[in-house]
C-alpha cells in the first residue's frame, strides 16, 4: 500500500508519515524498486497507535516506547498500564498548574479598571510594581 493509502486509514498526513519515519518511530516500510515506501497492515497499526497516543498527551519519545511494547510480544500489559498511569499524573499535575495561572489571572483582571487610563494593576503586578504606585 503506498503512502497517500496509509495517510486516509490512518489519518494522518504523508508528511507526518514521513516525519515518523524519519524519527524513527515505526518499523521502516520496504521499498519497491522504484524507491517507493511499501507499507503492511502492521504499519496502520504502528501509525494509528502513534496518532492516538499523540492525542491523549505522550511525547515523542514516549511513543516510541509505546510502539517498541506494541511490537514485543512479550510486553506486559502492567508496563502499558504503569506509563499510563504516569501521563494521567502529569495530566493532573498540569490542570492544577494551569488552575492556577487561571485564578491568578482573574485575579489580576478584577484589580484592573480596564479604562482609558495608562495605570494598569495588571502591567503592574507582573512587572512587580506596587499596585498603589503613582
Amino acid at each position: 500500500m503506498n503512502i497517500s493509502e496509509v495517510a486516509k486509514r490512518t489519518g494522518l498526513t504523508s508528511k507526518a508519515i514521513r516525519f515518523y519515519e524519519e524519527k524513527g518511530l515505526v518499523t521502516p516500510p520496504l521499498r519497491a524498486e522504484n524507491g517507493y515506501r511499501r507499507y503492511a497492515a502492521k504499519h496502520i497499526e504502528e501509525l494509528t497507535l502513534l496518532r492516538q497516543a499523540r492525542q491523549v498527551g505522550f511525547t515523542l519519545d514516549e511513543c516510541r516506547e509505546m510502539v517498541l511494547l506494541f511490537n514485543n510480544p512479550a510486553r506486559h500489559s502492567a508496563e502499558v498500564k504503569k506509563r499510563t498511569l504516569q501521563k494521567v499524573a502529569e495530566i493532573e499535575h498540569h490542570i492544577t498548574e494551569l488552575d492556577r495561572m487561571r485564578s491568578r489571572l482573574m485575579a489580576l483582571a478584577e484589580q484592573c479598571p480596564g479604562d482609558e487610563s495608562a495605570d494598569c494593576p495588571i502591567i503592574n503586578n507582573l512587572a512587580g510594581c506596587c499596585l498603589n504606585k503613582k
